[in-house]
């Protein structure tokens, strides 16, 4: 089981209120990144929402810094952990608009890009884009066979119920042959369409015996990713052998990447629960 980040200050977690993250700064977010690269985690994250309606805030959280900007900068300040959007709403971008943008970070950060992906849920946010909503699965699934195609070739052609393309140049495209691609959601559709469609599942708000359950109704692909988080916020400096549960606990449920969440009240604090779970993690594993 791998190990990677969500990245703090970018993501206001579920409305989980900030504390020394208020006032940090992008230097703070690269020394995080820094570390978590030096001590070998696999991934680090950034989220996706253009407008959080206040009466979601509360749920949702309200702080989401734009990950292709992020990454850009945080791509500069590492060499070899994997930058992962969790996630991207397919709705809100043309296929061809991902190819390039994220092909283009693919390129800056030497072919470390992940997509996360998924269909969305915010109603209000899609009325805001102008984007349809009520056939947004069916949209999702024939976006991802279009990304599919066109990531990897400077002259995509695609032709999909939604989406189609041909006789054009998209370049720069993915400098990856294959940009892994990763499902996000809660439920049980969201899997069919990371087993069908894509190379790995990072579900949120599944909990670990749900998630579990589900998997076993599949046989998965090799190397299929299973991407999950820990149930409550982890705390290896404070409670070690807790965390350590935890860790067995995720990896026997088929966890192959643990997106970690920590307890932490300073940047030196964080940095001190990430090597403290790496540690932890080198011991388990």
């Amino acid at each position: 089981m791998k190990l990677g980040i969500a990245t703090p200050v970018v993501t206001n977690v579920a409305g989980a209120a900030l504390t020394w993250e208020k006032d940090a700064t992008i230097e703070d977010i690269g020394r995080a990144a820094e570390e978590a690269d030096r001590l070998g985690y696999h991934h680090l994250t950034c989220s996706e929402h253009i407008g959080i309606p206040s009466g979601e805030a509360a749920r949702r959280g309200s702080r989401y810094w734009d990950p292709l900007a992020t990454f850009g900068y945080v791509s500069a300040r590492t060499r070899q952990i994997r930058l992962v959007t969790m996630t991207l709403v397919l709705g809100y971008h043309h296929p061809l608009a991902i190819v390039k943008r994220y092909g283009t970070l693919d390129h800056v950060s030497g072919g470390r890009v992940i997509l996360g992906v998924g269909v969305g849920s915010l109603k209000e946010e899609f009325d805001l884009l102008g984007a349809p909503f009520d056939d947004r699965g069916a949209r999702g699934d024939d976006a991802l066979r279009a990304l599919r195609a066109a990531l990897p070739t400077n002259e995509p052609a695609y032709e999909g119920e939604y989406y189609s393309f041909g006789g054009l140049t998209v370049d720069p495209c993915a400098l990856q042959p294959h940009m892994p691609i990763w499902i996000g959601g809660r439920t049980k559709r969201s899997l069919r369409r990371a087993v069908t469609l894509a190379d790995g599942w990072c579900p949120f708000n599944v909990s670990i015996a749900t998630a579990a359950e589900w998997l076993r109704a599949w046989e998965l692909p090799a190397g299929f990713e299973v991407v999950l988080p820990a149930e409550k916020p982890l705390d290896p400096v404070g409670q070690p052998t807790l965390t350590e549960e935890t860790l067995r606990t995720m990896a026997a449920a088929g966890t192959t990447t643990l997106s970690a969440r920590f307890v932490h009240h300073s940047l030196a604090h964080y940095l001190e629960q990430i090597h403290a779970l790496a540690e932890l993690h080198a011991k388990a594993f």
